[in-house]
């Protein structure tokens, strides 16, 4: 079967001064559909590299990366531009909610930018609504919402136009653990029930625990972990 992400001898050098920085070097990696794969590592091994790449936010300096059957990594700027609008959604660490807009505004923002009308907006944004479990919040502002919610709200948002593929950044790492547990579990479902292809990067070894699966990066490469497990770039499930 053809992986949904397909990323083949990619490398990745960064010019800072006089001195070259190789963040990523002949990395490769499948990742099927619907899988929710957690990449872990210390500052500075690549990881959040690699998903900007994924996500198209950065171009390879050699290699290709396939997503859904195109090569997103020879698409100039504005085509990228138009690819992400369309194929990805974002979770960040810190949520990015417009605090003056309700949940309803803020998952409406990606929406504003097509062509939908009014009404097809709406079914959209209550049904993004539904499925992160706050329906009935879809009036309240950021503030007066807890932490865990706030990220339920930034989820919807990033899923409102419904996007083949999720990156996540630390989506937990403001959260409680309790909080962070219904955040994990929602991206899982978002890949079991929804076929959503969803790669995380974090510090937490739980978080990276609910994942499918967790590879390990060091100095720009896939790395036995260090609890001792193996990883692999090619995919178990």
């Amino acid at each position: 079967m053809t992986p949904f992400i397909s990323i083949q001898s990619v490398t990745k050098i960064f010019q800072k001064g006089q001195s070259l920085i190789k963040p990523l070097e002949d990395l490769s990696l499948d990742v099927p559909q619907g899988e929710f794969l957690s990449l872990m590592g210390p500052s500075g091994s690549g990881k959040t590299t690699l998903l900007n790449l994924i996500a198209g936010i950065d171009r390879p300096n050699s290699g290709k990366i396939i997503i859904d059957k195109r090569e997103v990594s020879g698409l100039s700027r504005a085509e990228l531009t138009r690819w992400r609008a369309r194929h990805v959604g974002y979770i960040f660490q810190l949520y990015h909610l417009v605090p003056i807009l309700s949940a309803y505004e803020n998952v409406e923002l990606p929406l504003l930018l097509g062509k939908l009308g009014k009404a097809e907006r709406q079914e959209r944004i209550l049904a993004a609504l539904d499925l992160v479990g706050l329906a009935d919040r879809a009036d309240h502002r950021p503030a007066e919402l807890s932490g865990g919610q706030e990220q339920r709200v930034a989820i919807a948002r990033a899923i409102v136009h419904d996007p083949g593929l999720l990156v996540a950044d630390e989506p937990t790492g403001d959260l409680d653990r309790e909080s962070a547990d219904g955040i994990l579990k929602l991206l899982g479902s978002l890949a079991d029930d929804h076929g959503k292809t969803i790669v995380m990067v974090t510090h937490d070894p739980r978080a990276a625990a609910a994942a499918h699966r967790s590879l390990h990066l060091e100095k720009g490469r896939f790395v036995e972990s260090p609890t001792g497990h193996s990883v692999s770039a090619s995919p178990s499930r």
